[in-house]
């Protein structure tokens, strides 16, 4: 077996995009392939789609494109259920449309980084078919089994996030196995050496096909307690008022014994030696209730993943106190862990429907640009999900449109992540907005067309403008980068930060309440937003001085 260790031929992988920790400089990009662009006709986005819009992208100035999952799967959660860790699956195309776009990126000065779900796989992927066989098969403990409680009933009292039991029978190894997602979603046990070694021989895979790196599914989720100890109650959640819905039964349990386990640290060691031989990045996605804490966990030292980000600005929270509180333990540990900081993705409601400034429609659009300004002048790397810089909200979809597991089966109270999975809209008047020629997999919501991308860029007050001008200048401006960070105590809605390098300082605020609020008055040049001595919601200032 190859060392997946091993340095890689030079000849074959070009490590001129990969400096010494590039990833702080970075703007990550998150594509959703089936939302991107489709090239075949069959209304879903796939690999070709996401090469003919490069051009589109390098021109935003993002330089880091993260691909969520494109590999072969029945589909069952959109990719997240793999079925075959090193192809790809023919929705998206073939390897041969995977090499050309990490080619062609590559020769735009883009870096690739794909979405490695390792937790679990899909009940197809032939690892398990062999597992579930019977139990004394190669590969019968790769997989989490275990015998029923003497009443029939699963071993501990695990909770999927999708509803129900972590459990499910399963009638061939008369056992049951661990699901933390759907039941189609078997988990991999990872206690198991051999689990490992070929879960690195799948990236080795790709990072020999010239990814720059890997954006880790569910990162704390990969080992389970093995003497299967029931979680306890979270009395907090159990008492919440039943009139806030975003408290699931899921967050009735402290998640102590089915994730975020100790053994996970040496496994992020393991990937991230890989991963250093060729220079490539591990940015891991943390989902827990304490997932600021496991955030720098994760991510103190050179030993484990070097960056990571949560779901902390993905709520509705978004207060400066709020923000504040969430940024400052990376704040005092700034020389040693490096946060990845993002208000949207693939699972939540868009920022422009989530962070509104209330009954005021000209600040919201002032405000989008203020998040903007957040995302790239805090402490750690920013991640903008596709879309965001047109400044596109929720979706609101019809029931009879939703294919999201959990929207269906949750509705009305939850309807899913499709809302914000819907296709990009490139051109107002083309059918379908510019993303495929056949009906989308997903509708394509008529709030967005006046925000199409032709739209924008012939508009230079647009917020595509905004951003595209924003990105420019970070990546000329070394202190809005990196700046040794702190915070300047407002005392109000005010979120206020300074970053200094080499006797220069940046100062940002930006009032994230809904009342005008006092500034300091300051001297220097006024790099974006609005001068004087005040801020109304949504406002912002940034100064170099």
């Amino acid at each position: 077996m190859t060392n997946p260790a091993e340095k890689p031929n030079a000849e074959l992988i070009d490590l001129s995009l990969r400096p010494h920790e590039w990833y702080k400089d970075a703007v990550i990009y998150q594509i959703y392939p089936r939302s991107f662009q489709d090239t075949t006709g069959d209304g879903i986005g796939d690999l070709r789609g996401i090469t003919s819009r490069l051009d589109y992208l390098a021109e935003l100035g993002v330089d880091t494109l993260w691909l969520s999952p494109f590999f072969k799967s029945p589909m069952k959660d959109f990719g997240y259920d793999v079925s075959d860790y090193c192809d790809v699956d023919p929705t998206f195309g073939n390897l041969a449309d995977f090499t050309e776009l990490v080619s062609k990126a590559h020769s735009l000065g883009l870096r690739i980084i794909i979405d490695q779900v390792l937790s679990h796989t899909s009940d197809q992927h032939p690892w398990f078919e062999e597992s579930r066989r019977d139990r004394s098969n190669d590969k019968a403990n790769w997989y989490v089994w275990s015998d029923p409680k003497d009443d029939g009933t699963p071993p501990t009292n695990w909770l999927s996030i999708f509803g129900g039991s972590a459990w499910q029978w399963d009638a061939r190894r008369r056992q049951y196995y661990l699901h933390n997602f759907l039941t189609e979603q078997p988990d991999l046990n990872f206690h198991e050496p051999q689990v490992q070694e070929a879960l690195l021989q799948t990236m080795k895979f790709w990072l020999d096909l010239g990814v720059d790196g890997f954006r880790l599914d569910t990162v704390n989720y990969y080992f389970h307690d093995q003497h299967l100890r029931d979680n306890p109650p979270n009395i907090s959640s159990m008492t919440q008022d039943p009139s806030d819905r975003s408290h699931s039964v899921y967050d009735h349990q402290h998640h102590y014994y089915d994730k975020s386990r100790p053994e996970n640290i040496a496994w992020l060691g393991r990937m991230r030696e890989l991963c250093d031989a060729y220079k490539a990045i591990l940015l891991g996605e943390i989902g827990c209730e304490r997932q600021i804490e496991r955030m720098l966990e994760y991510t103190l030292g050179d030993d484990k993943l070097h960056t990571a980000y949560s779901f902390a600005f993905m709520g509705p929270d978004h207060s400066a106190k709020f923000i504040t509180e969430q940024v400052s333990p990376f704040v005092a540990h700034q020389t040693e862990s490096w946060p990845c900081w993002a208000t949207s993705n693939h699972d939540v409601k868009r920022t422009a429907s989530r962070w509104l400034v209330k009954g005021d429609a000209q600040a919201s659009r002032v405000a989008l640009e203020g998040y903007a300004v957040l995302l790239a002048t805090l402490f750690g790397t920013p991640c903008i999900y596709q879309g965001e810089e047109l400044g596109l909200t929720e979706a609101d979809l019809a029931f009879e449109d939703l294919v999201d597991p959990p929207g269906i089966t949750f509705w009305p109270e939850y309807k899913g992540r499709d809302g914000c999975r819907t296709p990009m809209v490139w051109s107002a008047e083309a059918p379908n907005a510019g993303f495929s020629t056949a009906k989308p997999w997903l509708p394509v919501s008529p709030d967005h067309l006046d925000r199409s991308v032709d739209l924008q860029r012939a508009d230079a007050t647009s917020l595509h403008a905004f951003y595209m001008s924003l990105l420019k200048w970070r990546k000329q401006t070394p202190i809005a980068r990196r700046g040794e960070f702190s915070f300047v105590d407002t005392q109000g809605p005010v979120l206020a930060y300074e970053r200094t390098q080499q006797g220069q300082t940046l100062r940002v605020d930006i009032n994230l309440g809904d009342q005008p609020a006092a500034i300091a008055p300051l001297n220097g040049e006024l790099c974006f937003g609005v001068a004087g001595e005040q801020l109304k919601p949504g406002e912002y200032r940034v100064m170099l001085g």
